[in-house]
């Protein structure tokens, strides 16, 4: 069910001349079961004296007394007034007018092929008309995702929602989520199945004992002289400046909550990461640029599933050099994952974060997956499918936003649909040697439409010349998936007709990113072993079969694919 949480007790927590904060607290009562969410619930409101808006933040709990529960979505959401905010800025290059809700409903609009995404056939405004309007062409990564809002220009007035740390936010830096949309809407999200479905639905046993601070969040305002002619730049500037500044103030001096510990209250970790891979060089490599991160102990990779606990993120410099401030006491591993290298790194011995304790971890060497050396390689490492082809999107089917915009092309509505305006007969095809990966690899595998309401599996072919086959040995394949969607990844070798696939990945994912305009939802990868009676002295071909075809939206893609000879 939708629950509007609405408080039932009301409280001043604070009131002096710099401070004032408010709580409004639900709690929860067994009388109400099936009619509200099983949480105890504690809205708190802070307004800080020469602030120009106020903060907000949430602490949610779920008791011994409390019956099981599944929690797929919680945010904060302002509805603007629809006749004064129309322009909605959330990055240097993604910001525009936006067109009127009415715009959207029939029969201004015609709904697509799923009820987010709209044509605007005949909008008040004609300057929108054959335009695809859909709040998934707006979303962002948690790590980008700090600051978004409107503006108004009659009176010239920015509205901003500014996140100042990820802490709160689940599935670690690269989940994606909503940001602010038609209506006009801005949202400040907490928990979503976005991008990620059933893995990221926050699910509770009857009696299990669970507390959260969600944010604060700040909410801020800001105008400049009506006279002013650069209003949106100005506006976003000042807003871009402000988030930098709570950025800086995180975690916040003022929240009256015990739950929400100070920066005195809490710990932190440094040191430096290396990769040992001998197939790239003899010494180490430092982990440029790597993510790296805390939270909850878990298996490697597990942080993009974790949304109960705290996550903390940061990037390593140029040598691998990391430093993770101000975590909040409890216990966590340290999870990372490296630009140009496969797999994920994971120090099992969890960690436990003390007040004011400091660790450090001196050099920690990762060894992502690497049995030989590289035959031939497809992609790019980077957990997405950005590097591939992204097709123009259909005429009938654009935002005009991301015309022109190289490195949205992917956030176009339909692009799934011109894999069989590509490939009406056959397949995909890839030579290696030939081939480029830019302009040969389709961004998804999607199934094929024949007919009304009719699909059809794909089966996209490699193909590979090998001079010589070892005579004993296991080649290793290692395909590295950016997403999957009610699919199923079958790989043969060669013999396509063989009665079991030589590999199969079993139905996987829920993350939907091929409707909802990602270029990634979570990152899966698969070791397939090769032995050498498989393979012929010659030509080769390896069948990738994604074989379930029962919507447009079943698809996989593929974010890095390597053939290793035995070492």
């Amino acid at each position: 069910m939708f629950h509007r949480i609405e408080g039932t007790d009301f409280k001043v927590e604070v009131e002096t001349e710099e401070r004032v904060e408010v709580s409004f607290k639900r709690t929860w009562n067994p009388s109400v079961q099936g009619e509200h969410s099983p949480l105890t619930i504690d809205k708190r409101f802070i307004v800080l004296q020469g602030s120009s808006g106020f903060y907000s933040y949430a602490i949610y709990e779920h008791g011994e007394d409390m019956p099981a529960f599944n929690l797929n979505e919680t945010r904060i959401a302002f509805m603007l007034k629809i006749d004064k905010f129309r322009y909605m800025a959330m990055a240097d290059d993604r910001q525009r007018y936006l067109p009127l809700l009415e715009d959207r409903l029939p029969p201004r609009g015609q709904e697509l092929a799923y009820p987010e995404a709209v044509s605007l056939v005949d909008p008040v405004e004609p300057e929108f008309k054959g335009e695809v309007d859909d709040k998934y062409q707006y979303s962002c990564e948690n790590k980008d995702n700090q600051v978004h809002g409107f503006i108004c220009f009659d009176p010239t007035i920015g509205f901003w929602q500014i996140t100042p740390s990820n802490e709160f936010r689940t599935g670690g830096p690269l989940k994606q989520d909503l940001t602010s949309h038609v209506n006009p809407t801005t949202l400040a999200m907490f928990v979503s199945t976005h991008y990620g479905g059933e893995d990221l639905v926050v699910k509770f046993g009857a009696g299990e004992k669970w507390k959260k601070v969600f944010g604060p969040v700040f909410i801020y305002l800001n105008s400049v002289p009506d006279s002013q002619s650069t209003t949106t730049s100005l506006l976003w500037e000042d807003a871009k400046n402000q988030m930098t500044n709570e950025v800086k103030c995180w975690p916040y001096s003022f929240p009256a909550s015990e739950d929400f510990p100070n920066a005195d209250q809490r710990g932190s970790v440094h040191g430096r990461l290396l990769v040992q891979d001998r197939y790239m060089s003899k010494e180490n490599i430092p982990a440029n640029g790597a993510s790296i991160g805390l939270a909850p102990p878990g298996e490697a990779g597990s942080f993009q599933k974790e949304c109960k606990g705290y996550q903390f993120w940061t990037k390593a410099d140029q040598q691998g050099n990391y430093s993770i401030k101000n975590v909040r006491p409890g216990y966590y591993n340290l999870y990372a994952f490296v630009p140009e290298f496969i797999g994920d790194f994971m120090l099992k011995d969890p960690l436990e974060i003390t007040e004011g304790s400091s660790h450090d971890l001196g050099e920690l060497v990762f060894h992502p997956p690497r049995d030989g050396p590289t035959m031939w390689e497809i992609g790019v490492p980077d957990r997405t499918a950005a590097e591939f082809f992204i097709p123009d999107p259909d005429p009938m089917f654009i935002n005009k936003l991301y015309i022109n915009h190289p490195a949205d092309r992917f956030r176009q509505y339909g692009l799934w649909e011109r894999y069989a305006e590509l490939y009406p007969d056959e397949d995909l095809v890839y030579t290696v040697g030939s081939c480029d990966y830019r302009k040969d690899w389709f961004y998804a595998q999607v199934t094929r439409k024949v007919a009304d309401n009719v699909y059809k599996a794909t089966t996209w072919r490699i193909k590979f010349m090998l001079d010589n086959v070892h005579p004993v040995g296991t080649y290793k394949l290692r395909i590295a998936l950016a997403s999957a969607n009610s699919s199923e990844l079958q790989v043969h070798i060669n013999d396509l007709k063989a009665t079991e696939p030589h590999f199969s990945s079993g139905i996987i994912g829920t993350d939907n990113a091929i409707a909802r305009h990602g270029i990634h939802g979570l990152y899966r990868l698969f070791n397939v072993d090769i032995e050498s009676s498989q393979l012929l002295q010659g030509e080769n071909t390896i069948h990738l079969t994604q074989a379930i075809s029962t919507t447009a939206f079943q698809g996989i893609m593929y974010d890095y694919i390597r053939l290793e000879a035995p070492a």
